[in-house]
């Protein structure tokens, strides 16, 4: 059975291509700070409990991956914060660039040997501010831009191997994510994306002959929309 590793798989995004991998028929390790096996109960699916925001759990686990054989790595976990840029702390800088970016091509260069000889497929969720300026945004897009430029990067360097690299870049998608913020997507059906259209996207990837490969994937909501939260 082919294995594939999900980081951020507890929530959102990262669960929702979790579920559907292990729909599909592969074997799964869950990356989280919180995950449990019980989560996902499926039998095929192996959690593994690390929060990749502190460089030293990031470490063991890029020791620990070295010795599996690995078919798909989804880099999917992340987090934002949405402020001028003055008023983030020192301590939210460094966790988010670890987070979204650093352990990214941490477990990417642990991974990279395995993902190739098994000709294999390394997917990283982006985001849709890895191609625009907006404001309050700069160091998120910041670091999701860094990961699509590690992804293009990579893919030229490695295109005599058989291995497929996509960027895939949501936009607002409906998920944990925005908890601690002060805005959430919309309610409404087209100004919002679902964590399984992100899925869908995935499955569609995997799906392509060997010999095609969709390297970059941008997925909008139909509409604009966007909903602040009241204050409490």
């Amino acid at each position: 059975m082919k294995k594939a590793v999900v980081t951020g798989a507890s929530s959102g995004i990262g669960r929702a291509i979790t579920q559907r991998l292990l729909t599909l028929g592969y074997s799964v390790i869950g990356i989280s700070r919180t995950i449990e096996d019980s989560l996902i109960g499926h039998k095929n699916f192996q959690a593994i409990q690390t929060d990749l925001s502190d460089p030293k759990e990031t470490q063991k686990l890029s020791l620990l991956l070295q010795e599996e054989e690995l078919f798909i790595l989804v880099n999917a976990a992340g987090f934002g914060r949405f402020a001028p840029h003055e008023e983030l702390n020192f301590q939210t800088i460094e966790a988010m660039t670890h987070l979204n970016l650093t352990a990214a091509m941490i477990l990417t260069n642990t991974s990279l040997r395995s993902l190739k000889k098994n000709s294999g497929y390394l997917i990283n969720i982006n985001s849709i501010e890895a191609l625009r300026a907006s404001k309050f945004a700069a160091l998120y897009s910041a670091t999701k831009a860094g990961l699509k430029a590690f992804g293009d990067a990579l893919f030229e360097e490695t295109r005599k191997s058989e291995l497929s690299i996509t960027n895939i870049n949501p936009d607002m998608t409906e998920s944990a994510f925005y908890d601690e913020l002060r805005f959430d997507v919309s309610k409404k059906e087209n100004e919002r994306l679902l964590a399984s259209d992100i899925a869908d996207a995935v499955e569609h990837i995997l799906s392509m002959r060997k010999g095609a490969v969709v390297s970059e994937y941008t997925i909008r909501s139909l509409h604009f929309g966007i909903e602040k939260k009241t204050k409490r």
